[in-house]
């Protein structure tokens, strides 16, 4: 009779431990996730970038016609050629390109800001639960108070200056990105913490090695979220706060058009604020999301 030597259990062991060993082997088997296989070019194409085309297309086709069958006045609806021209126009003498600049500055710093307040913030949150529920009922209703609503405040604060805007965006966007964290942490499972205890981690080391990597999916989404209402807030800030000391940002050549009833550069500043807010949606929360995603397994493979 032929024995085969990898059936064999090894010199010195028995079969309870390779027993034992094939189990262990089981469970790494079972924690490794799957990683779906990367599709190729032409189904990225058909995927994701197919999609928005034709609702792109779509979108300026009914437009067209609205605008054909004369819904209203030209200079309330201007054709997509007119705008065209004029965003080309802005582009070409550098408008489009300064604002976007001065607006992306603003809301980039105004969102760092905004993130080591809306941590620090849920993190207390976290760890006191008097100050949870003192604070958890304003932090969830600042959510739904629309932003524009603080830049009256904020211009009898701070004047017509840089402050009043930093300060309605922060307004805006603390909220969100603390109830995001809380949310990331209330889906934790408490069994986690409790390996933390074992394995002798403190508070600190059982937050950052632990809890935290555990509440990132939540955060991400808070943070996500704290970007929409950061960009929103400083649209509504620029677009009242306006003085030419501050430059011409996007919500302020908004402010301009409409000033100038000029619908065409309405129109062209809104499609600019929309390019920007998708830009960064694709460009850095969209990676970041399907990286967190993938590390811990949560995306799969779909045959469609």
């Amino acid at each position: 009779m032929v024995v085969d030597d990898e059936t064999m259990p090894a010199a010195g062991t028995t079969p309870a431990v390779e027993d034992s060993r094939a189990f262990e082997a089981g469970l790494d088997a079972l924690e490794m996730p799957a990683l779906p296989p990367r599709p190729g070019p032409g189904t990225v194409f058909l995927r994701s970038v197919l999609p928005p085309l034709v609702a792109v297309v779509a979108f300026i086709a009914l437009w067209q016609l609205a605008y054909s069958a004369g819904l209203k006045p030209s200079y309330a609806l201007p054709g997509p050629r007119d705008v065209l021209a004029t965003l080309g126009q802005t582009v070409r003498d550098g408008r489009a390109a300064e604002a976007i600049s001065i607006s992306v500055s603003r809301g980039a710093l105004g969102f760092m800001a905004s993130l080591v307040v809306g941590t620090v913030l849920g993190l207390a949150m976290w760890r006191s639960r008097w100050l949870r529920a003192a604070l958890g009922p304003f932090v969830s209703g600042l959510q739904s108070l629309p932003s524009v609503a603080w830049v009256p405040a904020a211009i009898i604060w701070f004047g017509l200056s840089d402050a009043a805007i930093y300060a309605v965006v922060l307004l805006g966007a603390v909220p969100s990105i603390a109830g995001g964290l809380l949310a990331g942490f209330d889906q934790v499972p408490p069994l986690l913490d409790k390996v933390g205890r074992v394995l002798g981690l403190g508070a600190v080391g059982r937050l950052r090695h632990v809890l935290l990597p555990a509440a990132l999916p939540g955060y991400l989404a808070g943070l996500k979220q704290g970007w929409a209402f950061s960009w929103r807030s400083l649209m509504a800030a620029e677009l009242i706060t306006y003085s030419p000391a501050l430059g011409i940002g996007l919500g302020q050549q908004l402010n301009i058009g409409r000033q100038l009833n000029a619908m065409d550069l309405v129109i062209a500043s809104i499609f600019l604020i929309l390019a920007v807010g998708v830009a960064i949606e694709l460009l850095v929360f969209a990676p970041l999301e399907r990286r967190v995603l993938r590390a811990r397994g949560l995306t799969v493979a779909r045959g469609r």
